[in-house]
């Protein structure tokens, strides 16, 4: 016989949720997420730049390298010597060979450093290397 009334209230029947696709579906966000997400390279200390009123912005991959005020040398984030920037710099390269180096220098910064430092790069292989600068009325 039929039992009418336990099928009307809906006892005995369970109901479950199956969290299988959601979170399958979440994996996928996540890997969207990180593989479109690009990471942007700093040099690692904050400078005042000096303005030109030639300055040009640059729109491809480029390695930063940063010189602070009292003559410290920085590449990502880290305090390196000036000798150490040629291997960096070659590494840097090998990952992107068309890739440029700018050099990010305080205004008050040693220009003998900045040479050092740029001369460094050449001598990585960098083909193009030049000297960051603000815009004239643009700080």
């Amino acid at each position: 016989m039929i039992k009418v009334r336990s099928t009307l209230r809906g006892v005995g029947s369970e109901v479950n949720i199956n969290m299988g696709p959601l979170i399958d579906m979440v994996f996928l966000l996540l890997i969207f997420f990180v593989v479109t997400t690009s990471f942007v390279k700093e040099t690692g200390i904050e400078v005042q730049r000096s303005t030109a009123a030639t300055a040009e912005v640059t729109e491809h991959g480029t390695i930063l390298l940063g010189i602070s005020a009292e003559g410290h040398v920085y590449f990502e984030g880290k305090r390196i010597d000036v000798r150490s920037v040629r291997a960096l710099v070659e590494r840097a390269l090998a990952e992107d060979p068309e890739a440029g180096v700018v050099v990010v220098a305080d205004k008050d910064s040693n220009t003998g450093t900045v040479i050092k430092a740029m001369d460094q790069c050449r001598l990585a292989g960098a083909k193009n290397v030049s000297l960051a600068a603000s815009r004239e009325g643009v700080e």
